[in-house]
């Protein structure tokens, strides 16, 4: 019997014996760790990380990939340090069955969610950045291209109207104008109580198509959408490319976005999505304290939280605090993004405290982290203190080595040399 036969044999075993409607967790996920396998060839290797007094066991293998399951097209919105839906997908399939919950203290761009509601579970998200539940909620209950076409026709454009400061190093005036009067559409509607769905999923559209580096954007080139450089940099920019912001037709573009998120987005899968956000709990508040979150409510969190200052979450999306009304400087100053790893430690010591209370017993927290500082400061080393201290065990660290992604290229980051080096996943439980 290959590795592979015999991975996919105990899955299939766990599924026969215990449907994902009756059975909460997966029994004897260090076996199936230990025996797993993609290709049928590369096994896992097994080793102890020290911690203390404690021996945590590693597994390190590829758990995933991006090409293992073709992720829903509903992921494709940009948002700095955001993981790949198979990393959430992994876990929630492994410790959860239909109707749990799942949370996200730190959702970003709300992967864990869209991925959790897909495959039937409550959802709770939570992010101290507004802008997350922009970008999360829409996505949870998709319009057709009909009622989006509609609606932007209904949106009147005034190309007398300028913003309120200097966009003209991005914008042809003529998106310029067409971008402020949809901003202005959309605060009407909020302010009103008149915003729905629709308005809600153009909001969030606009809201990626700020800049970018194709003509799929509002902008003139510039860099990749989850970075919006500040203005004097454009400038420097569009010198030394010897460029000037074009017209870019703003309606035609949300249109052709919406068609690419909704592509191939199975009937049935769009059915689970609007049934889980009747439910679907958003808070926006520091993630060491969200009281709206129930005690022993939540089945399995799976999350990646800021990693030092790698990210500056504030200054790289100005743009989008700017045309959704919201100020950069506050969610800057909310951000858990320090140098220090002693803060950054204060900090995450909070979460858990919270995590630990919100977590039903037998629950699970999936506590991506990363290697830092090419690979000198390794957060589970910090992190696993940290989910004892609140009164989880630790039962594993899941290591998952991919080969090159085309982020890591474009950034010049190459693979095990920068960044990020790979995914690692620090399993607690509550007994």
């Amino acid at each position: 019997m290959t590795a592979g036969s015999r991975q996919q044999g105990l899955y299939q075993e766990h599924q026969e014996e215990h449907p994902a409607d009756a059975m909460p967790v997966f029994q004897d996920f260090e076996r199936y760790l230990a025996e797993f396998t993609l290709d049928g060839t590369r096994r896992t290797v097994v080793d102890e990380l020290v911690v203390g007094s404690c021996k945590i066991p590693r597994y390190i293998n590829e758990f995933w990939t991006a090409a293992q399951r073709r992720g829903l097209s509903l992921h494709e919105i940009s948002y700095r340090a955001c993981f790949k839906p198979q990393l959430p997908r992994f876990f929630i399939e492994l410790f959860t069955r239909k109707r749990d919950t799942v949370y996200d203290p730190f959702m970003g761009r709300g992967t864990t969610l869209i991925e959790a509601a897909s495959l039937e579970r409550q959802v709770v998200g939570n992010d101290v950045n507004p802008l997350a539940a922009m970008l999360t909620r829409p996505r949870l209950n998709p319009p057709d291209m009909e009622a989006v076409a509609q609606r932007l026709e209904e949106i009147s454009y005034d190309y007398s109207l300028k913003a309120d400061i200097d966009l003209s190093m991005f914008y042809h005036s003529r998106t310029e104008a067409e971008i402020v009067s949809l901003q202005r559409y959309l605060a009407q509607r909020t302010t009103t109580g008149e915003e729905d769905y629709i308005d809600r999923w153009i909001r969030m559209v606009a809201t990626n198509r700020l800049t970018g580096h194709s003509s799929g954007f509002f902008s003139v080139y510039t860099l990749p959408p989850n970075q919006a450089v500040s203005p004097q940099s454009q400038l420097k920019i569009n010198a030394k490319r010897g460029q000037q912001p074009s017209y870019r037709n703003t309606r035609a573009l949300i249109l052709r976005k919406t068609a690419s998120l909704l592509r191939g987005l199975d009937i049935s899968i769009a059915a689970r999505l609007k049934a889980m956000a009747a439910s679907a709990l958003f808070t926006c508040r520091d993630a060491g304290r969200v009281p709206e979150a129930a005690d022993a409510s939540v089945a399995l969190t799976v999350t990646s939280p800021p990693f030092l200052n790698v990210v500056r979450y504030a200054t790289d999306n100005w743009l989008r605090c700017w045309f959704n009304g919201i100020d950069a400087g506050i969610v800057g100053e909310s951000m858990t993004v320090t140098s220090s790893i002693d803060d950054w430690s204060e900090s995450m010591g909070s979460v858990f405290q919270e995590l630990y209370r919100i977590t039903r017993p037998g629950g699970w927290v999936a506590f991506e982290v990363g290697e830092v500082r090419r690979g000198c400061v390794c957060l589970e080393e910090y992190v696993i203190p940290l989910g004892l201290s609140a009164g989880f065990t630790c039962r594993g660290i899941v290591i998952n080595q991919q080969q090159f992604t085309k982020t890591s290229n474009c950034w010049g980051i190459a693979n095990n040399r920068g960044g990020t080096n790979s995914n690692r996943v620090v399993l607690f439980k509550r007994n």
